[in-house]
């Protein structure tokens, strides 16, 4: 051995005088499962140079010839130190295990300090299992719910679908699961996301200094990234809840090569409710249900991968009225390296969302159905310049269909067509950017997106008269017909992004951020919370492209023996422009002159964001406040001043903590205090001929506030024992512990002939504690 080790070092030596550079490349990999870990840090100790890496755990480091120390690390991972001798272009795969206590959530995976040395800035990654070990409504862990908790982030509460982000609307987060979008990612109504917690790998929410291969919404993008599957090992989990259970199964097609994962979910509130029933309700349904299914393929230069997801939410009572909606996508990608320095990705997606409106009576039926469609191919491309330089670049095309809504009625004198004809849209980008990483204190990353859209025909175009008055509905000025794909209108933007981190010690940074981010896509609603029937419609004519400018500066500091804590103040300002709203009285649905009870103007948001986290010991957690404030100025609303945006919650407390008091028992809990959402109450009253008629007054929007909201959850987890390859554990959780009745939207009931006896009415999505109790399971 010795022999060996001298005759390596004789060669080391030798080889001093006339080193040359080369490559290792290759993937970071969970030993367990055979997962590619992606945001994973390989760090060569000499050369004091660090290569991350990407979404599909894809690494290339360039270092000088001879032997060289290799620190690998990645959150919730065993950090490896590796000797190599480098001779030449050499791909290696790293093999990493898990902590015993996974580390939750990080605002940037790495080593220690790692946060602080990253140039991302308000990007924050949640894995599944702090996601598990929140407690959450009716003990079901949550994704979406797991995100609203994250600094900068609200919801307009219980019940509505999606979530805010640094003053957006909910329309302006680009969702993506395994790369294709979702329109809606809620079930229940907003209770529940779409994302299975047992078949997701990790999530990311980007709200700031938004790289440029991301576009098409304004406010921040969730990048939510399914399991590959086990290629080692079969393995099963689920669990047994009060509303649903859910069951997923994973493993190898072929061993270290080929692997699948299938999960599914499915409430029965209707199978528990139907024995209650009478008979004129047994055939009533109140149910949702998804399924995701994934295989993939890899061999030394590829990888394949084909995704899925289908879900539907029911809810119908029998011969009377019945709603269903829900997402569909399906996903192809194909991973290739070129050579030692490019690292290619190429991926084409399917995404539907769809809903139907039943309703039915002895003397007419009635049926709308509507839905968005889109086909999208891109390539993305990475390039390892140097050991301190990346290149990212790439195109995507992406084609749409809307259909508003297709609706008939039926009767005993026929049948009456309501349906509003198809809208199409082509949406075109390419990017480019660059990542400057030197060993020195600062770094940055400038980046170029250009994004064209084009509103196609067939069909009509409106063309609208300027309103009598500011704010008043307009009125059809001249109408022109347009074939198949001819274009109607087009837009094409530029949006520049750029990055940078200013090192100050090895524990603390400074960090900044600006996007120019545009949006051709617009929901249209005007209802407390999204529901699923609200109404997409592209950027046309009449309507221009969303915009929005954000600026963002964050200061970056960890503490403690072994960084036990990392803390973050960040503010941003975003400047907004072609804001969507509506005239009063607006006629949002089934209406084909929508565009004419349309408005826009400009938005404007602004805030900071306080955060810090223990990483360690048996008391790990979060606590987050942010300071906010989100606004819209319209001609012709509220005369024509500055008004709140129907989100906007100027203070949010989270405090988030998880102690394991031993290997049986832990214990979690979340506390929120928020700011109540705006809403609209009328100014006065006025009495005629002895009726009262109430009067807000001003044409005013949003001129007052709810009551403050204020929620405690706890729950325990109790593990049982293990038994050769069965672990389980039961959770007892209570959603609202001290019962408060936070109230969603406050309304007047009015009394018309009796001036002066109107009644106040407080509406509560959740009016009481909620316990809960589930059972969960695991065989590998």
């Amino acid at each position: 051995m010795r022999i060996v080790l001298f005759l390596l070092a004789t060669l080391f030596m030798g080889s001093a005088f006339s080193q040359q550079k080369y490559s290792i490349s290759g993937y970071v990999r969970d030993t367990n499962s055979g997962e590619s870990i992606h945001s994973a840090v390989i760090y060569n100790v000499e050369a004091n140079v660090q290569s991350t890496t990407n979404n599909y755990g894809f690494y290339s480091l360039g270092l000088m010839s001879g032997l060289q120390s290799i620190k690998v690390s990645a959150a919730g991972m065993q950090s490896k130190e590796f000797q190599i001798l480098l001779l030449s272009d050499t791909a290696i795969d790293f093999f990493m295990s898990p902590t015993e206590k996974t580390i939750g959530i990080a605002t940037v995976r790495g080593k220690k300090s790692e946060n602080v040395k990253n140039i991302d800035i308000s990007t924050q990654t949640i894995t599944s299992q702090t996601i598990k070990q929140i407690p959450a409504f009716l003990g079901e862990a949550d994704v979406i719910k797991s995100v609203q908790l994250l600094p900068g982030v609200s919801s307009v509460g219980e019940g509505a679908s999606g979530f805010n982000v640094r003053g957006g609307g909910i329309d302006q987060n680009l969702v993506l699961m395994d790369e294709a979008p979702v329109f809606n990612s809620a079930h229940l109504f907003g209770f529940f996301s779409i994302f299975n917690p047992d078949a997701v790998k990790d999530v990311q929410l980007v709200k700031g200094g938004i790289p440029a291969n991301y576009g098409g919404r304004l406010s921040s993008t969730l990048d939510v990234r399914m399991k590959d599957g086990n290629n080692k090992k079969y393995e099963a989990n689920g669990g047994i809840g009060t509303i649903f259970s859910r069951a997923t199964i994973e493993g190898p097609i072929v061993k270290n090569k080929a692997s699948f994962l299938l999960a599914g979910r499915r409430s029965y509130i209707d199978v528990l409710a139907k024995p209650f029933l009478n008979s004129d309700l047994k055939g009533s349904q109140f149910y949702f249900y998804d399924f995701t299914g994934k295989v993939n393929y890899r061999r030394k230069r590829d990888n394949f991968y084909i995704s899925t997801y289908i879900g539907d939410d029911a809810f119908s009572a029998q011969n009377a009225f019945g709603v269903k909606w829900g997402n569909t996508t399906a996903t192809a990608r194909w991973n290739h390296v070129f050579n030692k320095k490019l690292f290619s990705n190429f991926t084409y997606f399917y995404s539907r969302y769809r809903y139907n409106i039943e309703f039915n009576s002895k003397d007419a039926d009635f049926n709308w159905q509507s839905y968005i469609v889109n086909n999208s191919a891109k390539a993305d491309f990475n390039w390892y310049a140097s050991s301190k330089h990346e290149i990212l670049f790439g195109a995507q095309s992406t084609y749409y269909t809307f259909k508003p809504g297709k609706a008939v009625v039926n009767n005993n004198n026929g049948t009456t067509d309501f349906s509003l004809p198809d809208k199409f849209g082509l949406e075109n980008a390419v990017y480019i950017a660059e990542e400057f990483n030197p060993s020195g204190k600062f770094s940055y990353r400038l980046g170029l997106r250009v994004s064209n859209f084009m509103y196609l025909g067939k069909g009509n175009a409106y063309y609208y008269k300027p309103a009598v008055e500011t704010g008043d509905r307009r009125f059809i000025d001249y109408v022109k017909y347009y074939n198949q794909n001819e274009v109607i209108a087009n837009y094409t933007n530029l949006e520049p992004r750029f990055g940078f981190k200013y090192q100050m010690g090895q524990q603390s940074s400074v960090k900044g951020g600006y996007n120019r981010m545009v949006q051709n896509l617009h929901l249209i609603s005007n209802t407390a919370a999204s529901v699923p029937f609200d109404v997409w419609q592209p950027s046309t004519n009449n309507i221009l492209p969303e915009k929005a400018d954000q600026y963002t500066l964050g200061y970056f500091k960890n503490w403690g023996k072994g960084d036990d804590f990392e803390s973050s103040f960040e503010v941003y300002y975003k400047d907004l422009k072609n804001q969507v709203d509506y005239v009063d009285g607006a006629n949002l649905l089934l209406n084909e002159y929508l565009e004419g009870d349309l408005l826009t103007g400009k938005g404007r948001a602004f805030g900071a964001e306080w955060y810090i986290r223990k990483v360690t010991g048996k008391l790990t957690g979060w606590i987050s406040y942010t300071l906010s404030k989100s606004e819209r100025l319209v001609n012709g609303i509220n005369d024509n001043r500055w008004y709140p945006n129907r989100f906007d919650r100027k203070h949010n407390l989270y405090i988030i903590a998880n102690y394991k008091l031993n290997e049986k028992f832990s214990f979690s809990g979340n506390f929120v205090v928020s700011s109540g959402t705006p809403t609209t109450f009328y100014a006065g009253q006025y009495n005629i001929q002895g009726y009262t008629v109430p009067d807000a007054g001003s044409n005013a929007r949003n001129n007052v506030r709810n009551p403050i909201y204020h929620r405690l959850d706890l729950s325990v987890t109790y593990t049982v024992k293990k038994r050769k390859r069965w672990e389980s554990n039961w959770v007892l959780s209570c959603y609202n512990v001290y019962n408060r009745r936070n109230p969603f939207s406050i309304y007047f009931a009015t009394n018309y002939q009796n001036t002066g006896n109107n009644a106040a009415i407080r509406y509560s999505v959740i009016g009481s504690f909620i316990p809960a109790l589930s059972y969960n399971f695991k065989w590998n």
